[in-house]
């Protein structure tokens, strides 16, 4: 039997169109408001700040993706899917006509309900979807359009903003949120859960929601506030809720977490890529672009136009990387793109400058770019590799969860290495960047030897999930039937 030709992209498919849009949309309203800030502070709040409309969103969609990504498994993918979609539309619509400051936060913390049921559902559809390297390669085509999507989303909510006023930044969602429903009725297949039997787990999920809650409000806290009696009780519920989920994750008969997954140092080592990698990534980002605006004096489009050569290689070198480990051992390929984004951000803590010349950080941050994008897909598809078909939903709620954890704790810890090094003035803002950018590389290094280390070529099975079967082809433009 003649061997089947190799591939570069994945096939194009309705459910690969569908998962990459919405997941678009998802992506892009955790950053895109940011922008439009003091237009709602001035309209609905009455010139207080209104950072909650970020917050909101953020915790409710750290809180549940974990819940639903399980439940995904157990209930079927297309029903959540479908939910989350049409929430996630409405509660746009809602935030478009919001009166007033509390009823757009009861909007966002909806929206990220919904949010939540889309993004988890993404790497799953994709599993039922494509088999072997292709696979891998629709993984990697999501990863890397979801980056881009996030670091495209502060250019489009300013000009959006600027052009439309602030409710033009939710308005956006509805006819892409009903055209992506559309979509998902026609390719989505008809097919349930194959984890159902059992009682859910409704203890752990509360346990979960409440504590990961907890957490994700203590690090989204003002950076530059004092420690309080509160932030005290905070932290010290999140911990408490927190390890009574895991007390009950270990005898429930179906658990939220399976916590023996980790068991599989592959599937640790993945895990913990994606944590540091969203720390160093996010956290490095923000006050990267803080020297853009203040260090170098560049204008808000300026300086997202600056940030371009990193996603544009995120993009090209994500199909590369998922192409990869088709053939290489998936530790070293990983392992080689977080070393190059080390090399990316170590440079940049080298020449940076209040004057530096733009074009001179352009090869630092295509390093990052590129390094990011040929490490993040096959972390992705390692952690689909060594999981049982019918624990995908769960691992992708594992991965959102952790990444919205690094993200958070990345703001939070390289915050106060910047206020540390930083302060007022283009040239105490440079430093401050810079102390971020080195700290960074290091926890790039860390992420080198522990993929190396924990994700070693007899720790992954060459496809994946091995037992889960290659789908059939597609006739007349519908998807293949799914294996769950």
């Amino acid at each position: 039997m003649p061997a089947q030709k190799s591939r570069r992209l994945p096939p194009l498919s309705g459910v690969l169109v569908l998962v990459m849009a919405s997941t678009g949309l998802v992506v892009v309203d955790l950053t895109i408001v940011a922008i439009g800030l003091p237009l709602i502070s001035a309209d609905v709040a009455d010139g207080a700040s209104a950072e909650s409309v970020v917050v909101t969103y953020m915790v409710a969609m750290g809180a549940l993706t974990q819940v639903v990504g399980s439940l995904s498994d157990r209930w079927g993918r297309r029903a959540l899917f479908l939910a989350g979609i049409a929430v996630f539309t409405l509660a746009s619509l809602a935030a478009t006509v919001a009166p007033d400051l509390l009823w757009l936060n009861a909007a966002r913390a909806v929206q990220g309900a919904g949010a939540a049921a889309i993004m988890v559902n993404g790497i799953p559809l994709l599993s039922d979807r494509y088999a072997g390297e292709e696979r891998n390669l629709a993984i990697g085509a999501w990863g890397s359009f979801a980056t881009a999507a996030g670091l495209l989303a502060p250019t489009l909510g300013g000009v959006l903003a600027e052009a439309f006023g602030w409710r033009a930044v939710f308005a956006v969602n509805l006819p892409l949120g009903v055209a992506a429903w559309v979509l998902a009725v026609r390719v989505l297949p008809r097919s349930p859960g194959s984890s159902g039997s059992g009682r859910t787990d409704w203890l752990g999920s509360l346990l979960l929601m409440l504590g990961l809650g907890a957490a994700t409000l203590l690090m989204l806290r003002p950076g530059d506030a004092p420690w309080s009696g509160r932030d005290t009780a905070v932290l010290l519920t999140a911990c408490l809720v927190l390890a009574a989920f895991l007390a009950v994750q270990l005898k429930a008969p179906a658990p939220t977490l399976d916590l023996r997954m980790f068991g599989s140092p592959a599937f640790s080592g993945a895990m913990l890529a994606v944590l540091l990698s969203r720390v160093l990534t996010i956290g490095g980002s923000v006050y990267l672009v803080l020297y853009f605006s203040d260090g170098l004096g560049l204008s808000p489009t300026g300086a997202g136009l600056l940030m371009t050569p990193i996603f544009l290689a995120q993009i090209v070198m994500g199909m590369v990387g998922s192409k990869l480990i088709g053939d290489r051992p998936p530790g070293l390929v990983i392992g080689s793109g977080y070393a190059l984004k080390a090399a990316g951000l170590a440079a940049l803590a080298l020449v940076i400058t209040p004057d530096t010349p733009w074009w001179a950080l352009v090869a630092p941050l295509l390093a990052w770019g590129a390094g990011g994008g040929i490490a993040g897909a096959p972390v992705m598809a390692v952690a689909v590799r060594v999981t049982a078909p019918e624990r995908v939903g769960m691992v992708a709620g594992t991965v959102s969860t952790l990444a919205s954890l690094g993200a958070g704790v990345g703001t939070a810890a390289l915050g106060a290495v910047f206020a540390l090094s930083g302060g007022g003035g283009a040239q105490a803002v440079t430093d401050g960047a810079r102390a971020v950018l080195g700290v960074s590389a290091a926890l790039a290094v860390v992420a080198v030897l522990t993929t190396v280390t924990l994700v070693g070529p007899r720790r992954v099975p060459a496809g994946g999930p091995a037992s889960a079967p290659a789908p059939a082809e597609e006739e007349a433009g519908e998807p293949a039937p799914a294996d769950k």
